[in-house]
């Protein structure tokens, strides 16, 4: 047997043998890494190839029946293909979970345009999607936690909901506390990497068909930090923790506790949200809970981008549940993002001339904060008819939130051979707009399925320049602040 010795002139020495040996394995280790990391992504890359071609195919054979069919019965094919699409795609992301799971959630609250059993087969995945087997989810747990019986009692092994990343058990303390156990699935963290490492590419070629001027490599780098940062829980904990002490005992918002003992980067423990689903709540609420609810979502998100500096970048329908008296509890942070030192300073400057409807005054805002290039040459009235496409909201006195609007908004946006595409080639996306204008379309889409009609600019003028209460919620609101002032709380 080959020795190492210590204590030889010059330090340790091992013995030529050993070095080889231990080099030899060192290598092997990481090759063999490397590889499973390559076949992760390969594999998974291969399954959304086989999903786009299975789909083409059926797009063409649709489009050859369509051509030769009535005009009635063309629109029927087109239906029954987007259905099936949505179905096939459900299935498959929902299995694959990860980064492309959340795709598929994101597509699910802004497809307004698809039949409602294609939406219907989208939104399964925002918190149906295939369950991990109760066994292995309780192992995860219990290798954390140790046994379930010193932790958590009457353990309910079905799950209530699943996620990209993870899955959702109810539980009971000791204590007696009703808690969410959120589990996350055994390789998680591959399905992640292997995704981003696809989505480099697939984002490279939607940069080079869109904007040209974004800097996709802080784009992926941006959303890369975002998502592998959801796969640590003691982090999804802490921002958790800070969002419920900022909004206790509000009015209508309600955000769980976290259970700092029984949380790990795996398992994460929370007080139980009671409340239904936004299908349930919009087929049952009336108007004046969906219009409390709907005002408590948007007064949520902009306390947290222009006050708070904190705000949840994943607002799709799962992550909201439906109280009585439109209250609203706000569930899942593992997408949290932080403002950096100037990032806020150097977004918003633009939504000044944009609400005073100042064409010319949006444009050179526009350059100045690195939206446009200096010295183009586009006219301010083409570039204002395209980026205030989202604003119309805060145009008027009182909006209504609608599915079409959402859809014709987004449409505006979307088109890139419309009245837009000389602004579209133009345009810079920085990197930290890239997750407000996922918060800002999710919580509009929201919006349009409550079918809401406010006040949102005053509502807006609240969080952005102090203004008044425009609502009977906002002073609720106020008072709720004064409060927590005069007590030494957050204001």
């Amino acid at each position: 047997m080959t020795r190492i010795r210590c204590g030889a002139p010059g330090g340790t020495r091992v013995a030529g043998g050993t070095l080889l040996g231990l080099v030899t394995v060192g290598t092997g280790v990481a090759l063999a890494r490397w590889w499973s990391k390559r076949r992760v992504e390969a594999r998974r890359a291969t399954r959304l190839a086989g999903l786009a071609a299975g789909r083409a195919r059926d797009l063409a054979t649709t489009r050859m029946r369509a051509s030769m069919a009535a005009p009635e019965r063309a629109r029927e094919l087109q239906e029954e293909y987007l259905i099936r699409t949505t179905e096939e795609v459900a299935r498959e992301f929902g299995q694959m979970k990860g980064a492309v799971m959340k795709l598929g959630q994101m597509a699910s609250y802004l497809a307004t345009g698809l039949p409602e059993a294609g939406r219907a087969n989208l939104a399964r995945l925002q918190t149906q999607a295939p369950p991990m087997d109760p066994a292995l989810a309780r192992s995860v747990v219990e290798e954390d936690l140790g046994p379930l019986a010193g932790r958590l009692i009457d353990w309910e092994a079905r799950p209530v909901a699943a996620a990209s990343l993870g899955q959702v058990h109810r539980a009971v303390l000791a204590d007696g506390r009703r808690v969410a156990v959120k589990v996350q699935y055994p390789g998680a963290a591959e399905a992640i990497t292997a995704d981003l490492e696809n989505a480099r590419w697939v984002t490279a070629m939607a940069g080079a068909l869109s904007f040209r001027n974004v800097d996709m490599e802080s784009v992926v780098a941006e959303l890369r930090d975002a998502m592998l940062g959801e796969l640590d829980y003691r982090r999804e904990a802490v921002d958790q923790q800070v969002f419920s002490r900022r909004f206790a005992g509000h009015p209508t918002i309600r955000v769980p506790e976290v259970i700092e003992e029984l949380s790990t980067s795996r398992v994460l423990v929370t007080t139980w949200a009671e409340g239904v689903s936004l299908d349930e709540f919009v087929a049952t609420a009336d108007s004046d809970e969906r219009l409390t609810a709907a005002e408590s979502v948007f007064r949520f998100a902009q306390d947290s981008v222009h006050v708070h500096g904190v705000f949840n970048a994943d607002p799709h329908p799962g992550n909201f549940l439906f109280a009585g008296s439109g209250e609203v509890w706000f569930v899942d942070f593992g997408l949290v993002k932080r403002w950096a030192p100037g990032e806020y300073e150097a977004l918003t400057p633009i939504l000044e001339p944009l609400l005073a409807r100042d064409r010319e005054g949006t444009v050179e805002m526009m350059v100045e904060t690195g939206f446009l290039p200096p010295g183009h040459d586009l006219d301010a009235e083409t570039v204002w008819n395209y980026v205030s496409a989202p604003y119309q909201p805060f145009f008027t006195e009182t909006f209504r939130f609608s599915q079409e609007w959402v859809g014709q908004a987004l449409g505006t946006l979307l088109d890139l051979g419309g009245p837009g595409q000389e602004v579209v080639r133009s345009l810079t996306m920085p990197p930290g707009f890239v997750l407000l204008d996922r918060l800002a379309w999710g919580i509009s889409s929201l919006l349009g399925r409550l079918d809401a009609e406010l006040p949102w600019k005053a509502i807006l003028e609240e969080y952005l320049h102090g203004g008044p209460p425009a609502t009977e919620l906002g002073r609720r609101e106020a008072e709720w602040r004064r409060n927590r002032v005069s007590s030494g709380g957050v204001g």
